[in-house]
This record gives C-alpha cells, structure tokens and sequence, in this order.
C-alpha cells in the first residue's frame, strides 16, 4: 500500500523559509514523479511543483525561484526547500504521486495518491 507522510510544516514570518518533507512508503522514488500542491482556506487546489522520475523538476509561476524540490532516494523522501516566504503562501501543503509521464503534471486532477498534508502559516 502506497503512503506519504508530510511533516514540516510550521508557523514561520514572511521572509523566512521552511523545508517540507514528505516520507514515501510501499514505493520507490526514483521510479515515480512526485508534486508538491496547497490548498488555501476558500480555494481550489494548486500544483506548486513536480520532479520525474528522471529528476526533470517543473515549477508553477507563484513559487518559480522561491521553492525546490529534490528528493532523496536514499531516504525515500521528497522535499520543499521553500524561502522567501509571503503570507499567500499560507496553505495545507500535500505531496502527491502524479502523472503526466514521462514530464510530470501540476494538475491536481492527475493524482493517483495524496499525502495528509502539512499546515503551513506565514505572519506578516
């Protein structure tokens, strides 16, 4: 059974940065693509970011030079190296098992398996 366990999530300033984690379990990494989305009280679910299983990584245009994924195979885990952090940024984060082979895709809509997310707060 395939799980992913968010963690690091936290109360931060805006302008500080954060890194988000995200545990996989009952599958490989390096053989999937991954995403990091949010959602934000009132509104839909977004795609912030994606990594193919060849490492090819695709960023929405909100967090284009502020946030990086990577992921360690080692360990099974992927990450949301987040800095530059605004309020809007405030959200449950979730990392996810998309599609869109072989590049990956932001839309929420290609899911295949959620995380239980991780709340995220950003004060001015």
């Amino acid at each position: 059974q395939v799980q992913l366990v968010e963690s690091g999530g936290a109360l931060v300033q805006a302008g500080g940065s954060l890194r988000l984690s995200c545990t996989a379990s009952g599958l490989t990494l390096r053989v999937v693509n991954l995403g990091w989305f949010r959602q934000a009280p009132g509104k839909e679910r977004e795609g912030l970011s994606c990594i193919t299983y060849s490492g090819t990584t695709y960023y929405a245009d909100s967090v284009q030079g502020r946030f990086t994924i990577s992921r360690d195979n080692t360990k099974n885990t992927l990450y949301l190296q987040m800095n530059s952090l605004k309020p809007e940024d405030t959200a449950v984060y979730y990392c996810a098992l998309v599609g869109g082979y072989p590049s990956c895709s932001l839309n929420p809509a290609s899911v295949n398996v959620w995380g239980q997310g991780t709340q995220v707060t950003v004060s001015s």
